[in-house]
């Protein structure tokens, strides 16, 4: 379990640069736009748009930012439509790479995102060469202190979780992701903060990396966050030894 809180840990300081850049924001518009364009502007029966207001106020992005990329989505007001696409590859060491995007031309990310796996070691693979390696699981993070185990392990799996551990100073909590907001109310009525709260793709299996491996499959996972039309980057790299 290390090596997802690892790399859990890289990622969201990544998406912390990624708000201080702006990035976050131009993101988390194509990811607001693609779920009201797909499922309506109602986020009680709209899963996917509740997890993107949901990143809008992590970046603390405006209220009508929020609202006017919601209108994009809807037709209501004119805009882009992006496509969602989903990249597989390999990394260095035969790392697997997922790669969420949302581009509005396919032909452009596509060159763009094999030259980054290309540059850094890696591979870009065909349609579900490694989608298999993953499974997609509501995450919370909750920091330990103030909670008691027990008690909190209780809330969560009478809410649906599926799976609570410790990982050092903080609580690691899965569920089906049918279950996200049923876990995710539970928690916030027993008073428990994340630090996360997401649908994710968790590895079943990790591949450890160390060395000059590491330093290469954090480089493309770095280069593929930073690329404009990414949404989430998953790998089951196990880089817990690393600093």
């Amino acid at each position: 379990m290390s090596g997802h809180s690892h790399w859990a840990t890289i990622k969201h300081k990544k998406g912390a640069a990624d708000a201080k850049k702006g990035a976050a924001f131009s993101k988390v518009s194509k990811l607001l736009m693609t779920a009201a364009r797909n499922g309506g502007s109602d986020p009680k029966s709209n899963l996917k748009l509740a997890y993107a207001l949901e990143k809008a106020r992590e970046c603390n992005m405006p209220k009508d930012t929020v609202e006017k990329a919601i209108k994009k989505g809807t037709g209501e007001l004119p805009g882009v439509v992006y496509e969602e696409t989903l990249y597989e590859g390999y990394a260095s060491g035969g790392v697997a790479v997922m790669v969420d995007v949302l581009t509005d031309n396919k032909n452009r990310t596509t060159a763009e995102i094999r030259k980054i796996f290309e540059t850094h070691g890696g591979s870009l693979g065909a349609s579900n060469s490694v989608s298999w390696i993953f499974e997609r699981k509501g995450l919370f993070i909750v920091p330990a202190a103030g909670h008691s185990e027990e008690t909190l392990m209780g809330v969560a799996l009478d809410a649906g979780a599926d799976n609570f551990e410790q990982d050092g100073d903080a609580f690691e909590i899965t569920c089906d992701p049918k279950d996200f907001e049923k876990v995710k109310a539970a928690l916030a009525a027993a008073k428990a903060a994340t630090t996360s709260a997401e649908v994710t793709m968790i590895p079943k299996n990790y591949v450890a990396a160390s060395g000059d491996v590491a330093k290469k499959v954090v480089a493309l996972l770095a280069a593929l966050e930073e690329h404009d039309d990414v949404q989430n980057v998953y790998a089951n790299a196990d880089l817990a030894d690393e600093k």
